[in-house]
């Protein structure tokens, strides 16, 4: 039997015209498609797993809970984890316009997130209370900062080392592969007992700190060549100027409204896990929400993926469309109908359509702005977008400490109608692909 080699792989996962199979990419990179392709592929499909095992809505919120952290500082999780990676962008792109080879800022901030890991686990088994509380917020405030690093080198890189029609489908591939090992790793959490649920958490983030740690070995072999430099472009000054971008690029400005909108399905979900946790569902919630958001990934990504290389523009549009659906059926079932909500079913249900939504939000939307920029504009471009999106999701996360007067699913029936208005305005975008 034939060797089964990068380039045999890379045939099997694409089915690529003649015409675009260098699409957007020079000749140099294109003789190193197929390598990088793989390569790329498996060091994705590592990361998103970590990123799975280090979920700031199911995993972090129950190792704070088992450590006694008061609720307050479980509030602020996903919008540290979030806009912590984002807000510092405009800064770290300057400095990366500067660099020839940009795979080494990604393989760096993986190797931070690998070492912030290890901190949680040592902070878990020492520390409780407000003061694992203060020490969690301030090692995933420096893990989200690496993840900034890698979210600017990485979508540089996909841009200068795949060709356009190959970019949804490598990240569509790495998350479906991703939810696979997801689903199967909370299939085996599902056997620990639930007074030993604080193990389960112990072991996910070891697990999580090893996968970044391959992530970064692998990603150190993609063949990259030096690209497009500004130097001295690294001054605040300077990468703040950047944010004109927002007035003087429509296409670009637009993009950046619909992202905001579609932060719901990021804003959403961690209401679901707590409304499950309201209703006290007779099943093991870290392994099976777990599972449901690896399951949501495997069947899910393939088809977003390869639906974004077709037209990214309606991948957000359907998207948005399920998560408002799904947040509206939550909200009329929790109000007119207890019996369906306390149903062990319902919720996971919900959970997994709300995940597949979001996937297809995630994927769409990192498909459209690679393809909508190039060179160095696609790095001005990321660091723009994630900065103000930063800032977005700080003040609509903010929304979440209304829970004293509103109830959860009036909460979750607020996101997702930010969902619709998203599907509206990404009805507008420039059509690319």
């Amino acid at each position: 039997m034939a060797k089964l080699n990068k380039a045999a792989i890379y045939q099997r996962l694409n089915k690529v015209e003649k015409e675009k199979a260098c699409e957007a990419i020079d000749n140099l990179a294109c003789k190193e498609v197929p390598g990088n392709f793989v390569i790329l592929l498996v060091s994705q499909i590592l990361s998103k797993f970590a990123d799975a095992l280090l979920n700031p809505k199911v995993t972090l919120p129950w190792l704070m809970q088992g450590l006694g952290v008061p609720s307050a500082f479980i509030a602020w999780l996903v919008p540290i984890r979030e806009s912590g990676s984002l807000l510092p962008q405009l800064a770290i792109a300057g400095y990366i316009k500067t660099l020839g080879l940009r795979k080494w800022v990604w393989v760096i901030g993986a190797l931070i997130q690998a070492l912030c890991i290890v901190c949680m686990i040592l902070i878990a088994l020492t520390l409780t209370g407000l003061q694992a509380g203060w020490a969690l917020l301030a090692v995933l405030s420096l893990f989200s900062l690496a993840r900034g690093f890698n979210s600017i080198a990485g979508k540089d890189v996909l841009g200068k080392v795949i060709p356009k029609t190959q970019r949804g489908n490598i990240g569509g591939l790495a998350a479906s592969m991703a939810g696979l090992a997801t689903l199967l790793f909370a299939l085996i959490l599902g056997f620990i007992p639930k007074s030993q649920q604080h193990l389960a958490v112990l072991i996910a983030l070891t697990l999580g700190a090893a996968m970044w740690l391959l992530a970064a070995i692998y990603y150190s072999k993609i063949v990259e060549y030096k690209g497009a430099i500004k130097k001295g472009e690294n001054g605040l000054k300077l990468t703040l100027s950047k944010l004109k971008l927002l007035y003087q690029d429509k296409a670009f400005a637009h993009f950046v409204m619909t992202r905001g909108f579609l932060l719901c399905s990021a804003l959403s979900a961690p209401f679901y896990i707590v409304l499950a946790s309201q209703n006290q569902l007779n099943l093991p919630l870290l392994a099976t929400f777990m599972a449901v958001s690896g399951a949501a990934s495997l069947l899910s990504a393939p088809l977003w993926g390869r639906l974004s290389d077709l037209s990214s523009k309606y991948v957000l549009i359907l998207s948005a469309c399920l998560a408002t659906l799904n947040g509206l059926v939550v909200y009329l079932v929790a109000q007119y109908s207890q019996t369906v909500l306390q149903s062990i079913w319902f919720l996971p249900m919900m959970y997994f359509l709300l995940s597949v939504a979001h996937q297809g939000v995630r994927l769409g939307r990192k498909t459209y702005l690679v393809n909508l920029a190039q060179g160095n504009q696609r790095t001005d471009y990321v660091s723009v977008s994630n900065t103000v999106i930063g800032v977005l999701l700080l003040l609509l996360g903010s929304i979440g400490f209304l829970d004293n007067w509103l109830s959860v699913s009036a909460l979750i029936l607020i996101y997702s109608l930010l969902g619709f208005v998203g599907a509206i305005s990404a009805k507008f975008l420039v059509k690319l692909t």
